[in-house]
């Protein structure tokens, strides 16, 4: 018999080399197996894909505190984002929308805030991105004044 002998206390334990290397190959097999399965058989064939909304710089994100408008200056942001509802169809938050007046022009401008309501919505897949789905517009409605020229009631198409 191969075995090998173990102090336990006073107590000598005598251990089957074969049954120690057996249990350590098992558990070698079902982290490769666990690996190998890619994430989307994981979910159940129920299971919504996840929704999230991408920000400039092409991340995904869910209930983001704060979400970039004027990607290519900076100078428009949701801020404050609280989260009401995050659902298959439509999320609504609340937050404040911080647009650069851009007077006497944009370096010089101030940052001014506007009470929000923002809607996403029209989730579609994410080209690129298996097993994704991304909202694809974006309603701002303005619970006080809106900045000029913009309407009280705004909706964007979400391209990135």
């Amino acid at each position: 018999m191969d075995a090998m002998e173990a102090s336990r206390g006073t107590r000598t334990v005598r251990v089957r080399r074969h049954g120690v290397r057996r249990a350590a190959l098992l558990g070698a097999l079902a982290a490769l197996a666990a690996a190998a399965v890619p994430a989307s058989a994981a979910r159940t064939p129920d299971a919504p894909a996840p929704l999230v909304v991408a920000d400039c710089f092409d991340k995904p994100q869910v209930r983001p505190e704060e979400y970039l408008l004027a990607c290519g200056d900076g100078n428009n942001r949701l801020v404050a984002l609280r989260w009401e509802s995050w659902g298959p169809g439509t999320a609504t938050a609340t937050g404040t929308d911080m647009v650069n007046d851009c007077r006497p022009y944009c370096a010089a401008g101030r940052f001014r805030a506007y009470p929000v309501t923002v809607t996403l919505s029209k989730p579609q897949p994410w080209p690129g991105h298996p097993d994704v789905r991304r909202f694809t517009t974006i309603r701002l409605l303005y619970t006080d004044t809106a900045p000029h020229p913009v309407p009280k009631d705004v909706t964007y198409k979400l391209v990135y």
